[in-house]
């Protein structure tokens, strides 16, 4: 089965792929890092200890979705999946200050650093493997983004 057809058969597929964002066929992942921000527009009222936990719980399945998608798929880090995606840019955006332009910000720099690979990040997406590998590097993007975010924050507030 085609990516296309496995993601609306199988649940764990249409996880990973981001509930089907994954599947544009043209850059993917800032599709996925798209769908992320619009459940992220449900998530940004949470209180900060009930967004951490989602985050850490999402994370943790995603090392599962992601690695079962890419056994099922015989494809190592496919580029459907972008659960990955998903759970790097919410990392991006723990604490953020409200406002559309924080979360503007918090994509673009998500991306870059996800694109860009700025070590350790392309170490890791060479190196490492299976859901972690596929996961771990966008976490990292995610800590550098959310770094970066926050620092702006800091400087102009």
């Amino acid at each position: 089965m085609t990516p296309q057809e496995t993601c609306w058969k199988n649940p764990v597929h249409f996880l990973a792929f981001g509930c089907g964002s994954g599947l544009a066929p043209k850059a993917p992942g800032t599709f996925g890092t798209i769908a992320a921000v619009l459940i992220y527009l449900l998530l940004q009222e949470l209180s900060l200890g009930i967004y951490l936990g989602i985050l850490a719980v999402a994370t943790l399945a995603g090392f599962w979705l992601c690695d079962r998608t890419a056994k099922d798929l015989g494809v190592h880090d496919h580029p459907a999946i972008v659960w990955d995606e998903f759970c790097g840019f919410w990392l991006t955006m723990i604490a953020a200050p409200a406002g559309w332009q924080w979360i503007l910000l918090g994509f673009v720099f998500f991306r870059l650093f996800d694109i860009w690979k700025p070590w350790p990040i392309g170490w890791l997406d060479k190196k490492v493997h299976g859901g972690f590998g596929i996961m771990v590097d966008d976490l990292v993007a995610g800590v550098f983004a959310f770094a970066s975010l926050q620092a702006i924050y800091y400087v102009i507030a």
